[in-house]
């Protein structure tokens, strides 16, 4: 007996779709897909929620010297005429330079977060980690285990396959 569901696809092909499903879970909340899916992605989803939350503050604050150019009032760069050695006039942007606080993640947080992105896909325009161990991760702090639900629902027209409903609860 195998370990995992085939769900009648490539091992190449089951991976990037559990990776999608389990990003859009993350993202959402709440996915619609088949019951064997569900339940593959439910494993996956509880062991990243799982990796978050014990490593949900281990962190330390540092301050960064952070060297930017300098706005106007617009929003766009401030130059400045300067001449080179040659004699020739050039515009140079001015920086300038600032303390910023971040956060420093410590050595098991990083490693959590690295297989964490094993398992997940990257979101343009959205912080997937952040979203996890900022979001996610406080809500479910103490709680041990199951962070999702299975809703089984009536089956799809057409092929007549179960239907189920994931949430993190």
């Amino acid at each position: 007996m195998a370990g995992t569901r085939k769900l009648g696809r490539t091992t190449d092909q089951r991976l990037a779709m559990l990776k999608c499903l389990t990003t859009d879970l993350i993202l959402n909340g709440k996915i619609v897909t088949t019951e064997a899916r569900a339940k593959e992605v439910k494993a996956i989803a509880d062991s990243v929620i799982s990796l978050a939350v014990k490593e949900k503050d281990n962190f330390e604050e540092v301050e960064v010297k952070v060297v930017k150019a300098k706005l106007d009032s617009k929003g766009k760069k401030v130059t400045e005429k300067v001449t080179s050695k040659n004699g020739k006039e050039y515009l140079r942007v001015v920086k300038e330079e600032t303390t910023e606080k971040r956060q420093k993640d410590m050595p098991s947080r990083l490693n959590a977060r690295r297989k964490i992105m094993t398992k997940v896909n990257k979101v343009e325009g959205v912080d997937l980690m952040n979203k996890l161990f900022n979001e996610i991760a406080p809500k479910y702090a103490d709680r041990v285990g199951g962070y999702t639900r299975i809703l089984k629902m009536e089956a799809r027209r057409g092929d007549n396959a179960d239907v189920a409903v994931l949430t993190l609860i």
